[in-house]
């Protein structure tokens, strides 16, 4: 389910606020009868107790030192809540366990939650859930996408590849401001024409944000001046003052400012998960590879040598041979990817959790579960603090020439939907458009997990 569905409400028993978090109502009648305890058994009464003297501040405290010491006596209380919350376990219904859902026979799910959630898991019902559309910004939302994408859209800024797509060696002005509330300023006007019809592309660059907008120029009667356009963008750049970038160089500097976020590398890890294997341990374990298997590695790029590779290595050693032989690599729309696979990398006798391995897959942040058999996965299945996504493909008819692979989808309860959506039923026939899809899908999980609270504070 979806964060936030009405299904995780009905989890919880009865509590109700109490002035220091969550308190259940047992507690909370043991509390009043405790109360009451205290004021028969005391002797003294209410006019003969002394009256405490004011608790005030000292007169010469200013108001940024009581709310930095607000701040310190708040504190204890806030721990208190967040322990205590940790603590209430018990207040919830868990989520039946991986054993459980095994005893009751197949056919098993992909992917069950946790027994205490924390993750969702897309659903292709749910024509509500927001897609490439509408979640973020699409580098290719201006043009019309390429056949071969099957209309798969890449999520991403795309006000970070803007300068260099539209303006770079093209006719265009730059301006900066250093007089702004905002900090510096810097402008980037074109003019062009579509269909006959006059734009003005503009790019409005400050220290927390960039914009990027193309405006018609039919609605007005003259070119606006610089100052108009600006104010246009943003109520605080009203009256500032723009002079023009004479640097010879300055394209290379803005292009090099837009893009120094841009990622055009991924790695992924891929694990081999067997029938039934329900533990670390086994998946990490598994050292032979099927024939599906192989198939599906062959599928997703070329299987390269590690010693010497040029290109990508995604933390691989190409010089010792410490990670490996071999690994699986590809180019998909100017990205270069490197998949982490478990068979892959070196596998240590006597080492239960295969330190080698997890390493490398323990610290990417997307990972590819192949199933050869209906057997469920869970994502807490695999301790690690950065993996914040898993796509489950299990594949059907593997020896057919019908092959087909069945996906789903889980991440961090943190972490926002990203497309492409899965369709109705979840299945693929092997072929480019699957190809294509699980591709995007995996770019778009990353940059999508890098929004994520949990993963900015490991940042």
């Amino acid at each position: 389910q979806r964060p936030g569905s009405t299904n995780m409400f009905q989890r919880k028993r009865s509590v109700s606020f109490g002035g220091y978090g969550w308190i259940d109502k047992t507690m909370l009648a043991s509390l009043k009868i405790k109360k009451q305890e205290l004021l028969n058994s005391t002797d003294v009464t209410a006019p003969e107790r002394p009256l405490s003297p004011p608790l005030t501040a000292p007169p010469t405290m200013k108001s940024a030192e009581f709310f930095e010491m607000l701040e310190k006596m708040q504190a204890p209380k806030l721990e208190e809540q967040r322990s205590g919350s940790q603590k209430h376990k018990e207040d919830y219904i868990p989520y039946p366990s991986i054993d459980e859902i095994l005893e009751k026979g197949s056919p098993y799910p992909l992917i069950i939650l946790p027994q205490f959630g924390g993750y969702w898991i897309e659903d292709p019902e749910n024509l509500g859930t927001p897609t490439s559309s509408d979640s973020s910004i699409c580098e290719e939302e201006e043009e019309n996408l390429s056949p071969s994408t099957y209309g798969y859209k890449l999520e991403c800024k795309g006000e970070a590849r803007a300068y260099r797509k539209h303006f770079l060696g093209k006719d265009h002005l730059n301006f900066y401001c250093t007089a702004s509330s905002l900090g510096n300023l810097i402008l980037s006007v074109k003019c062009e024409e579509t269909d006959g019809t006059e734009y003005l592309r503009v790019i409005l660059r400050s220290k927390v944000k960039t914009l990027h907008e193309r405006i018609p120029l039919a609605g007005f009667s003259k070119l606006p001046s610089i100052p108009q356009i600006a104010k246009a963008f943003c109520d605080d750049a009203s009256g500032l003052k723009f002079n023009p970038v004479l640097y010879p160089k300055a394209s290379q500097m803005i292009v090099s400012y837009d893009e120094h976020e841009v990622n055009n590398t991924f790695k992924f890890g891929v694990i081999y998960q067997k029938f039934r294997q329900t533990q670390e341990e086994e998946l990490f374990g598994n050292n032979e590879e099927s024939t599906a298997f192989k198939n599906f590695l062959s599928f997703l790029g070329d299987t390269i040598t590690l010693q010497d590779f040029k290109g990508f290595r995604g933390g691989l050693d190409v010089s010792h041979g410490q990670t490996g032989a071999e690994s699986v690599y590809t180019v998909f729309r100017d990205r270069e990817i490197m998949f982490h696979v478990s068979t892959k990398l070196p596998f240590t006798e006597g080492d239960t959790q295969q330190l080698q391995r997890k390493r490398h897959i323990g610290n990417d942040i997307v990972a590819i579960i192949f199933q050869e058999e209906n057997t469920p996965f869970v994502p807490d299945m695999i301790a690690s603090n950065f993996l914040h996504a898993y796509i489950v493909v299990q594949v059907e008819n593997p020896e057919a020439d019908n092959t087909a692979y069945k996906v789903s989808v889980t991440a961090r309860e943190d972490v926002p939907s990203f497309g492409p959506p899965l369709p109705s039923p979840p299945v693929f026939q092997k072929g480019p458009e699957f190809r294509e899809f699980l591709l995007t899908k995996l770019i778009n999980a990353e940059n999508a997990c890098c929004k994520s609270d949990k993963f900015a504070k490991l940042e």
